[in-house]
């Protein structure tokens, strides 16, 4: 039940509630296009490691989301959609350049060390050399340069992580017009930060350095101090919410582009660790589950006294959010011309005080340490995606078509009525979101992560095959049976070698050898 309390700072979105993952079916014809006669505007707001079973409307019972449900009931919900990769930068790479990971050019998080001191965090605030991971290469083709030569006004609000900000994989140089956020993943380990980047500016801010605990150095409590006092873990926070200020500016760029199509890419930094929210909303988790442990830093990132309250305030934070720009797309009449999509990167994390168990973040999958994030297990990989389009999609609808971050590029590109690029690994799930009947679909969906000892995973029906340890020369197809064993707890490789044999070579079929030496795995080839 939500509070009195919290039923005040609902934003009034919509008359149809979700209480849970709805069921209809029925088409809306393309020709019901919104009344303004422009090209429709796209907003893709992008979560960080929220796990497939965090939102309400996919069952999550602790933590309040009335806002992204409301698009839920009033639109379409993906029940088997993956994003691109278990980790951020690879993840997002996929989605923006609708490439797989046997194709992309980012197929793992790459600090770029070779550079100096990537980890010092006094040395990068005045060396934007030192900043940023791996970039993708200068020209490289993303949603946002495609929409751009279309004529759409396009923004990046967030998290980046895919080129330093002197280098060619910088948004502003990949088809963005606007940036503003986090161009470095590090730098959003804070959420008060000394600073954010304004296209190729930094915006100061008054913050205070504080330095996030990593495995080589935590960020413990000062000496002699109370764990059980919120007031000894003042040392972390300070005084401007980044989070905050990227609305301020996403909401900016929506009033400004009121009259010409654009595409908002949100990618919110929330709810990845560290642990850092508004204090009306950590008070509200509080009363709402009573005392709790503190979390003492010894998972990286920062100490927290109310770790439970602290991270269900930050994903109903970013649910307010989501309500204040649904509020001004309808304030400025945008409204019925535009289309809404709500994912997260990838599944949960297990690092900071998150405890992903404790939420069942990833219910049905398991989502504990080794099957979340970092993983291409259905926790890790398998994530909410949320449609929403007044009019033309019809309210209240669930799919189980089998879809990837990959496809976005190509539905995007529908969307906006522009050809999709030739070399694209997807497909335009465009279809589904009108409920017309000439779906395409894929016959596999396929990753690979050098990361965590080396993976490959495939999709195929009702069959997920996996290899582990690769970069220990194991080329072991394990299977599992999706529809009979959602967990991936009975391999069963060994009564079905046939599909094995599909799987190995398409393990070998989609794998191409990275650019990157850091993302090779010598196991397969490279």
């Amino acid at each position: 039940m939500i509070s009195t309390k919290y039923k005040k700072i609902i934003f009034p979105l919509l008359s149809v509630t979700a209480t849970g993952i709805l069921f209809s079916c029925g088409n809306a014809s393309r020709d019901q296009a919104g009344t303004s006669g422009r090209k429709p505007n796209i907003v893709y707001i992008l979560a960080d490691d929220l796990g497939y079973a965090q939102l309400g409307c996919y069952g999550q019972q602790k933590i309040e989301t009335p806002n992204i449900d409301a698009l839920a009931a009033n639109g379409m919900i993906f029940t088997q959609h993956y994003s691109g990769a278990p980790l951020c930068a690879p993840s997002r790479c996929v989605l923006l350049t609708g490439k797989h990971t046997g194709h992309a050019q980012i197929r793992a998080n790459d600090e770029w060390g070779k550079r100096g001191e990537v980890w010092d965090y006094v040395k990068t605030q005045e060396n934007p050399e030192l900043e940023g991971q791996y970039p993708l290469k200068a020209g490289t083709q993303t949603i946002a340069s495609i929409l751009q030569k279309e004529g759409y006004k396009t923004a990046l609000v967030g998290k980046w992580g895919l080129g330093g900000p002197e280098t060619e994989g910088a948004p502003n140089k990949l088809g963005f017009d606007f940036f503003f956020g986090h161009n470095c993943q590090r730098q959003a380990w804070n959420y008060y930060p000394r600073y954010l980047w304004k296209d190729t500016i930094k915006v100061w801010l008054n913050n205070e350095l504080i330095i996030p605990g990593t495995k080589d150095k935590k960020a413990k409590l000062p000496k002699g101090a109370d764990p059980k006092d919120e007031n000894s873990y003042s040392a972390f926070s300070s005084n401007e919410y980044a989070p905050e200020r990227m609305q301020k500016e996403a909401i900016v760029f929506i009033r400004e582009n009121k009259e010409q199509p654009f595409f908002l890419y949100y990618a919110t930094p929330i709810p990845h660790a560290a642990l850092q929210a508004p204090k009306h909303w950590i008070d509200h988790y509080r009363e709402k589950f009573g005392d709790e442990e503190p979390y003492s830093g010894e998972k990286n990132y920062f100490p927290t006294r109310y770790p439970h309250a602290t991270y269900a305030a930050m994903v109903s934070y970013l649910d307010e959010q989501v309500g204040e720009l649904v509020t001004i797309l309808k304030e400025l009449g945008l409204y019925e011309n535009t289309l809404i999509i709500f994912a997260s990167d990838n599944g949960p994390a297990n690092a900071g005080g998150s405890d992903s168990p404790w939420f069942d973040s990833a219910k049905p999958f398991k989502c504990g340490p080794g099957w979340g994030k970092g993983e291409l297990t259905e926790g890790g990989i398998r994530v909410p995606m949320i449609a929403h389009w007044s009019g033309r999609i019809k309210a209240g609808q669930q799919t189980n078509l089998i879809s990837a971050f990959y496809d976005v590029l190509p539905t995007l590109c529908d969307v906006a009525e522009i050809e999709t690029p030739h070399d694209s690994d997807g497909i335009s799930f465009l279809p589904t979101l009108l409920g017309e009947k000439k779906q395409r679909t894929h016959d596999f969906l396929y990753w690979e992560f050098p990361g965590a000892g080396g993976q490959q995973a495939i999709r195929m029906e009702k069959w997920k095959g996996v290899r582990r340890n690769i970069l220990k020369d194991s080329l072991r197809v394990q299977l599992y049976n999706l529809d009979e064993d959602i967990q991936e707890l009975t391999d069963v490789s060994s009564r079905y070698p046939e599909i094995v044999q599909q799987m190995e070579k398409l393990f070998e079929q989609e794998h191409q050898t990275p650019e990157n030496e850091t993302f090779r795995m010598k196991t397969l080839g490279d």
